[in-house]
């Protein structure tokens, strides 16, 4: 069993060619044919023939394992989170959890302590909007467009890490946590079909098979997913109207080792999802604009009706070179990603009830270089540093649909009041540039000091910089209590692949005029970080864990979605303030595993002062003299979880997980009428979900997994968001009571 583990310190030491997902499969898919056909070569020149593993082979083959494992470790050295806080799920404990690896990424980190879910996919750890780093075996993963969910499916995970607290210097740029995952790389051959589905007429096939050929190893997987329930119901029916997705996910490793001191690896990715834009019954424009009628009524249009559609698009490839002999180990990588977001409006409907009908398609193009590497100098001085540069393009394309209005904001293109069209285009191209050095000082043998400068160059739609100090002192009390405390210096960028690109003044005198025009690019987020923490180790089998955080911020960055289509758009806080504190407790023996934890948090931020025209005047005002909470604050978060395998009957399991919040914001409204923004806490809710799994071996054609598992076993009502708020456009729910069932067959 390989349970969760929460790990407060760690000692130890292309853009786009047009290739399309069915292209990338295709390739995959040649690649594993081929290596299994090197596998099994010259064992089916007859039915006759039988093949025979010498004592030579066998021990060929043990002794590439061991040089695969040892190769990962010093991958692993390379990026230690001495005084970090890490949480890791290791692929064993995904597949016990309800859903298993049929779940997206964000409901995995969601058992993690300090992490709040919200809409459209997104989770946010403790108290920042979104600022996570992805990481593939080490290896930072280009920021892409994405808004419903993660690029990255669960399946492709060994183990899933969230390092947050007071990062070493290796870690940059998204400082609100890294996701590192240890993706399978094929050591075994073998494989798996699976088939998943059931309520909201869900239905999730997919497929997984690695294995080895000499020096070479393997690792392939896909899913397609299809549902009713793409995106929250924005009125907590189950089923709610035009809201389903359609998802496939490629993704494949391959990995040669070259000599017993070095390795290449290639990781590649593509992630195609299609969603319908869900909406409420019986709803009609308020706006009262009228569209083609020589009478100038206003039009009506029922909401049932409405037609939005979502596209998001995804690759990505990573090449990695490993070398490590002895007290020097080094790797560098090239990686590359491509991703669009295309979003179609209702071309009618849109403009009745928001005033604007906006076709808007964004792609952008990343690529960068990673070097890194450690040297073990002396028994007490351990040097780490580490090299990265990105080149980013991006390019929005976007055609308004809008009607022409007076000062008053009356209609007056008619009769017979027809829309006219405003393109706004624009592309951009920045750069990255990190450096980082860091000493790890073994004080003595149960004192840690690890200290460095990390230096931060980005230029975009705004050139800046930082140095950033970083140090972090972890202390073995005894030997089953470990202390730690650090400080780090941050210094993050605004998602640049998601800074709006429209051209406010375009829009004067017309239905979708902002009130402000004011539109002041964004910052970079620059923060002071503050950590301090114990592990304890109760008798052999109990981990607790409490920690304490502060983050006093200067152009705090956080992100809204301002109008119909589901993209999100960054602006600043000129000042912010962020602290909480984080329990855990995790319990591993025999046949059960069991984990809790719980947070308190705040989080607020005052004045905005930047992309101020997606904003009312009176809210702006507001928020320019008083702190208030961000809207994604949630001031208690807990998860709780076990699983158990029956004695009586081994291969049989059953577990439940729970997740508890206390409401996002939204705005209040006072008795004499004014608002307050994000001042009101949105209801607590309490959702439980259930999984029963039995492996059953020794059937004709078994092995044969079955599993059943139930969401929102108590179908409450969860209302993550009522449509206020700031940066906030539409309510959502969490999903009502569903019941899933799946059947993996094992080869």
């Amino acid at each position: 069993m390989q349970p969760r583990n929460r790990v407060r310190m760690n000692l130890k030491s292309y853009r786009k060619t047009g290739a399309s997902s069915a292209a990338i499969a295709a390739a995959l898919l040649a690649l594993a044919a081929h290596a299994q056909a090197q596998a099994v070569r010259g064992s089916s020149a007859g039915s006759d023939q039988t093949t025979t593993t010498t004592p030579a082979a066998s021990a060929n083959v043990s002794e590439i394992v061991v040089t695969a494992e040892r190769l990962n470790a010093a991958r692993a050295s390379i990026q230690p989170q001495i005084g970090a806080s890490t949480y890791t799920i290791p692929e064993q404990a995904i597949q016990q959890m309800p859903g298993g690896d049929n779940v997206e990424l964000n409901q995995v980190l969601l058992q993690a302590p300090g992490v709040a879910q919200d809409s459209y996919g997104q989770i946010h750890v403790r108290g920042e909007h979104n600022g996570l780093q992805y990481r593939l075996n080490g290896v930072i993963l280009p920021e892409g467009l994405s808004v419903f969910s993660q690029s990255i499916d669960p399946k492709v995970a060994d183990s899933v890490a969230l390092i947050t607290g007071s990062l070493p210097a290796e870690y940059g740029l998204r400082t609100a946590g890294v996701v590192d995952i240890t993706t399978k790389t094929g050591l075994t051959n073998g494989g798996s079909i699976t088939m998943y589905g059931g309520s909201h007429y869900e239905m999730q096939p997919s497929f997984e098979f690695h294995g080895s050929s000499g020096t070479w190893n393997y690792f392939f997987t896909g899913s397609y997913l299809r549902n009713d329930l793409g995106i929250e119901s924005p009125d907590g029916s189950s089923n709610p109207i035009h809201d389903r997705t359609n998802q496939l996910h490629l993704f494949g490793y391959i990995e040669d080792i070259l000599t017993s001191h070095s390795k290449i690896a290639l990781i590649v990715g593509s992630s195609d999802q299609r969603f319908q834009i869900p909406q409420v019954f019986g709803g009609q424009p308020t706006l009262g604009y009228s569209l083609n009628d020589p009478s100038g009524a206003p039009t009506p249009f029922p909401s049932q009706d409405l037609n939005e559609n979502q596209r998001e698009y995804s690759q990505f490839a990573s090449l990695s070179y490993l070398y490590d002999d002895g007290p020097f180990t080094v790797q560098a990588s090239l990686t590359g990603r491509y991703s669009t977001l295309t979003f179609v409006p209702d071309p009618v409907g849109d403009l009745l009830y928001n005033g604007i009908a906006q076709n808007a398609r964004k792609s952008d193009s990343a690529g960068d270089v990673q070097i890194e590497g450690v040297y073990r100098a002396t028994p007490h001085h351990t040097i780490r540093a580490g090299l990265f540069v990105d080149i980013d393009r991006s390019i929005s394309d976007t055609a308004s649909q809008v009607f022409l209005v007076d000062s008053s904001g009356a209609q007056i293109n008619g009769p017979p009041f027809s829309p006219v069209t405003i393109v706004d285009d624009g592309s951009k191209t920045a750069t990255t540039t990190s450096v980082y050095l860091q000493d790890e000082w073994k004080i003595r043998q149960n004192l840690t000091l690890n200290y460095g400068l990390r230096f931060d160059q980005f230029n975009g739609y705004r050139d800046e910089n930082q140095v950033s100090p970083r140090a972090n002192l972890v202390w073995k009390v005894f030997p089953t209590t470990t202390f730690h405390m650090g400080y780090s210096r941050y210094f993050s960028p605004p998602p640049f692949e998601l800074i709006g690109q429209k051209s406010v003044n375009l829009f004067v005198g017309t239905s979708a005029a902002s009130a402000v025009t004011l539109d002041t690019t964004p910052y970079a987020e620059r923060a002071d970080y503050y950590d301090i923490g114990v592990h304890q180790l109760v008798g052999h089998y109990l981990t607790l864990g409490l920690d304490y955080y502060d983050k006093q911020d200067k152009h705090e960055v956080d992100e809204g979605q301002f109008g119909a289509p589901i993209i999100l758009t960054p602006f600043n806080y000129a000042s912010a303030h962020q602290k909480g504190i984080e329990v855990s407790a995790n319990y591993n023996y025999g046949p059960l595993e069991a984990y809790a934890n719980f947070a308190a948090q705040s989080a607020k931020g005052k004045h905005i002062i930047s992309a101020q025209f997606n904003f009312q005047p009176d809210a702006l005002a507001y928020i320019a003299d008083n702190y208030i909470y961000n809207d994604h604050s949630a001031t208690y978060t807990a998860s709780a979880g076990f699983s158990y395998e029956l004695p009586i009957w081994r291969g049989t399991r059953f577990g439940a997980d729970a997740l508890y919040g206390s409401g996002l914001r939204a705005d209040l409204t006072e008795p004499d009428g004014s608002v307050i923004p994000n001042g009101e806490q949105l209801p607590h809710y309490i959702q439980v979900n259930l999984t029963a799994s039995h492996r059953f071996e020794d059937v004709p054609g078994g092995p044969y997994i079955v599993r059943l598992d139930v969401i929102n076993v108590g179908d409450q009502l969860i209302e993550i968001r009522n449509g206020t708020g700031v940066g906030v456009f539409a309510p959502q729910y969490g999903p009502r009571r569903g019941v899933f069932g799946g059947i993996t067959k094992e080869f």
